[in-house]
């Protein structure tokens, strides 16, 4: 079965062709980064038109590279959500218009199950059950993942996202957008005992995250500071990021704990950063639990892990009508609703 995935849920448009006897047959991503850096986020009309114009030519280009032609394509996959709602309406119309005029079924596919599945596109790839942290922009949630589609959510940021707070403090910092890979660069030149952020919510019972208070901090450390120049910048960036980690790690520690749960999936934007997989992986070490994640290229949005979800959806005998729509927001635990 071969499978047509699309992405279009916010700034990235990708594409991409899995195949279930011989695995990802290729894969192409545009980025807007550069339309809304100047912005400082994402502008959804300006994501919403560039989109209508970068797909089409990026699905011919996907097909040409990877000599796969129309009448060899078995299904296609499409992001139905959560995200923005012009955005997933783009991908929606094209990946729905061509699964009708190719003749093969058209599965929509929910966003976070794409980060969550990704990790199944690596070797060894991990086997259900086990935890995941869903780690984005818009997104930080613990989920217990039982199988495909039955996921129960254990824990989830209760105002910003870990993602959007790097953001954030990246734009304080005069740092530009996207905010995760500055603070990353900026924070390996920092000071880690020159500042000290709370590490919220983690001191209470629960899983639950909040990182609107952290991003406080951080504006009334810079705030204070009399010279603002770059070492002190990085020993805040510093500070920051390690406040985050620490904080994923102690909520992982406590759900892996909570669950018995021997396998940990991290996934999404963050999941990139390199001192979470160092911090991760040492903790997981130590307890005995094996963890896994994508290759960094898919944990920003992508083609390949729709085109993969996809897949295991389709293959299950899932599809969608000849109508179809968006839903900009969904949560992971109604996934298998109308399926």
């Amino acid at each position: 079965m071969r499978i047509l995935g699309i992405e279009t849920s916010c700034d990235e448009t990708g594409v991409a062709l899995f195949d279930s006897e011989h695995g990802l047959l290729g894969h192409a991503l545009y980025s807007q980064v550069e339309l809304h850096a100047q912005y400082g986020g994402v502008v959804p009309e300006l994501a919403s038109r560039d989109h209508v114009r970068k797909l089409i030519p990026l699905i011919k280009t996907l097909l040409s590279d990877s000599n796969t032609k129309a009448d060899e394509i078995d299904g296609v996959a499409y992001t139905a959500g959560p995200g923005l709602i012009g955005a997933l309406l783009v991908g929606a119309a094209v990946g729905r218009s061509l699964a009708w005029a190719w003749q093969v079924p058209a599965i929509g596919v929910h966003h976070m199950e794409g980060h969550l599945l990704a990790s199944m596109l690596e070797q060894p790839a991990p086997t259900f059950p086990f935890l995941a942290l869903l780690v984005s922009g818009g997104h930080t949630q613990l989920v217990d993942v039982k199988a495909l589609g039955k996921y129960t959510v254990l824990g989830e940021s209760v105002d910003d996202a870990a993602g959007e707070a790097f953001d954030k403090t990246a734009k304080l910092l005069g740092l530009g957008y996207p905010g995760g890979p500055a603070i990353a660069r900026l924070a390996e030149q920092g000071n880690p005992d020159v500042f000290h952020f709370p590490r919220p919510m983690t001191r209470q019972p629960g899983l639950d995250f909040s990182f609107s208070g952290l991003k406080t901090s951080v504006l009334t450390t810079w705030r204070a500071q009399v010279d603002k120049n770059k070492q002190v910048s990085a020993d805040i960036a510093r500070a920051f990021e390690d406040a985050v980690i620490d904080t994923l790690i102690i909520k992982c520690r406590r759900a892996l704990k909570l669950t018995g749960l021997k396998s940990l999936v991290i996934a999404g934007g963050v999941g990139a950063n390199q001192s979470l997989r160092t911090g991760l992986l040492a903790f997981a070490d130590k307890m005995g639990i094996s963890v896994y994640y994508p290759r960094p290229m898919f944990c920003t949005d992508n083609g390949a892990m729709i085109a993969y979800a996809g897949y295991l959806r389709l293959a299950a005998g899932e599809s969608e009508p000849l109508a179809f729509g968006a839903r900009p927001r969904w949560s992971m635990e109604t996934i298998n609703d109308n399926k």
